[in-house]
């Protein structure tokens, strides 16, 4: 089994998966398995019985041994029916808290603070992983004690057979072994060819998903047709590999259900053989018949089991993937360690960025009092883009620092860092819920008051909702996609507000928003702000006008540094970038 290494020193296996989902719940599976071996072999029992009935009652005429073994049978009937009521119960209970439990630590991970897990992933193909690949793991909790209940059941099966005759017995026990080792060979390739086919479906529905989300920018480009070919291609893809799974899944089953039926046809032949020549009685006979007809169910079970448990293999090194993909941004701590941490509750931190370079960014030097709100102009976008990225810490510079009020990022627990430093994206992301869930949920409490209302106002989203049908309560879609750009944005901002950081760096906030509105915003977000340290990576002159001052970037590095006013008036190449 390939070994991942995971965050730190952290090494997470496909094994290591499915050991710790297993373990978590062992005393549920033990359960679970004591009760469901009860129930098969209460099952199992069913035929021996009744035989035991047709020689000893029904031959002889013995009404009251009928009415012993009748009793005895009715017994064997109850406590089957229970084992399998509350071993199920067990099973299920295992299988479903597992989910739940791999889901959360699948979520952890990419929720953590250093990130990477996403990294080369499609969104869709994420929420398969933690949807889809952590049922199929976790489900192992209840075909686990499935299977030894099966696997019980043709010992029990076996023994009663050797009881009734000896070659009906060994029959069992030597036939069973090889039919287990062609079930495990016929299983392999079904195992590696899920674990692909699972990664071909969901790429493509993670591709389906991006561009179902942003199918409202595509009718606006004129781009529907090309963009529903590009969604028809990509359901044909995924159709095709679950088909090709599917079929995978089923020659297997079919091979199992063949092997099946020719070992049972060969138990019943040999015992029909003995009743003729009078080796057996009538009942043996019905018994060992019976017997026959309910190993089916016994030996399906393991062919299904070891279907699910492949299937299972392949999605754990899929999700071990994820748990061990390296963090976007390091060393750092993990948020357990002890080590330096920021304070929150600063009114205000100093930024300071120093010989950063990472892509357009060569070098760059930026000090940022506490306080100030600083404007930054980047006549190339993706050098804007880059540094918020870095501030964010969604990547790691090639080279250079980042320090808050003194202290390099890197020597913070990144969950230190981001509750003192926030960036907003310029990608106004918003989550299904209402206008108000997506404000409050960046308080500390994530409940509405003044603190949210006075974000609100100051990104002008209280005149957004107005426009809504149910006002701040009014439903937002997935992405926002039910809000217009404009709405998005103000949403977003107030969002990022109420979050009340000591460090806030804003990407172009209000590129979407017309131009008196945008004045209002500026001119609120200052006096908002006060005392906090703000940076804007903006070329609106609106958002300019309120700044403290502006520095220009250009080859990545700062070639000016003044007021607004002042670059507006003796800055040529800035005048020409800022009003477009």
């Amino acid at each position: 089994m390939t070994e991942h290494r995971g965050t730190g020193d952290a090494r997470v296996t496909a094994r290591e998966v499915v050991r710790s989902t297993i373990r978590s719940f062992r005393g549920r599976v033990a359960a679970a398995t004591v009760l469901l071996c009860g129930h098969q072999v209460g099952e199992a029992l069913v035929p021996v019985l009744v035989g035991v009935v047709i020689d000893r009652a029904v031959a002889t005429g013995d009404v009251g041994s009928l009415v012993i073994w009748l009793l005895v049978l009715a017994a064997d009937f109850a406590m089957l029916s229970y084992s399998y009521r509350f071993g199920a119960r067990q099973a299920l209970h295992a299988d479903l808290r597992a989910d739940a439990g791999l889901r959360t630590r699948v979520a952890a991970r990419l929720l953590d603070h250093r990130g990477g897990a996403e990294t080369g992933r499609l969104p869709g193909s994420v929420t398969s992983i933690a949807v889809a690949d952590a049922k199929r793991v976790a489900v192992m909790n209840f075909w686990i004690p499935t299977a030894a209940a099966a696997a019980a059941a043709l010992v029990v099966a076996a023994v009663a057979l050797l009881r009734i005759s000896l070659p009906l017995g060994l029959l069992i026990l030597l036939g069973t072994p090889p039919l287990l080792w062609l079930i495990g060979r016929v299983g392999r390739p079904l195992e590696r060819r899920s674990g692909a086919e699972q990664e071909r479906a969901a790429r493509a529905a993670g591709t389906a998903a991006d561009l179902v989300s942003g199918i409202r920018v595509l009718k606006g480009l004129g781009a529907g047709p090309a963009a529903a070919e590009q969604y028809a291609a990509s359901s044909r893809t995924a159709l095709g590999a679950t088909l090709r799974a599917t079929r995978a899944e089923a020659g297997f089953l079919g091979t199992v259900q063949l092997a099946n039926g020719l070992f049972l046809a060969v138990i019943a032949l040999v015992g029909g053989l003995l009743a003729l020549d009078g080796s057996i009685t009538v009942g043996n006979l019905v018994s060992a018949v019976g017997l026959a007809q309910f190993l089916v169910g016994p030996l399906q079970t393991l062919g299904i089991a070891g279907a699910r448990f492949a299937q299972a293999r392949a999605s754990a090194g899929r999700i071990a993937e994820i748990l061990s993909a390296p963090p976007a941004v390091g060393p750092g701590h993990d948020g357990r360690d002890a080590g330096p941490t920021a304070d929150p509750t600063d009114p205000a931190a100093a930024l300071a960025v120093t010989g950063l370079r990472h892509g357009p960014l060569d070098g760059l030097d930026l000090q940022v009092p506490a306080g100030q709100l600083l404007g930054v102009v980047a006549r190339d976008p993706s050098a804007a883009t880059a540094l918020a990225r870095c501030l964010a810490r969604d990547i790691a510079p090639e080279e250079g620092r980042i320090l808050l009020g003194g202290t390099g990022v890197d020597d913070l627990a990144p969950a230190a860092t981001r509750s003192t430093l926030l960036v907003a994206a310029h990608d106004a992301h918003l989550f299904t819920g209402t206008v108000l869930d997506n404000v409050t949920a960046a308080t500390r409490d994530g409940a509405a008051g003044s603190a949210t209302v006075a974000a609100m106002a100051a990104a002008r989203a209280d005149q957004a909702v107005e426009a809504l049908p149910q006002g701040a309560d009014t439903p937002v879609t997935s992405r926002g996609s039910s809000l217009s750009g404009g709405q998005r944005q103000r949403v977003a901002l107030a969002r990022a507000l109420a979050a009340d950081p000591p460090v806030l760096v804003l990407h172009d906030p209000t590129t979407a928003v017309d131009a008196v509105t945008e004045t209002e915003i500026a001119a609120r977000l200052r006096e908002h702000r006060t005392g906090r340290t703000t940076v804007l990576l903006t070329t609106s002159p609106a958002l300019l006008a309120v700044t403290d001052r502006v520095v220009v970037l250009r080859d990545g590095r700062v070639v000016a540094d003044a007021t607004h006013t002042e670059l507006m008036t003796d800055d040529t190449d800035y005048r020409r970038v800022v009003t477009g």
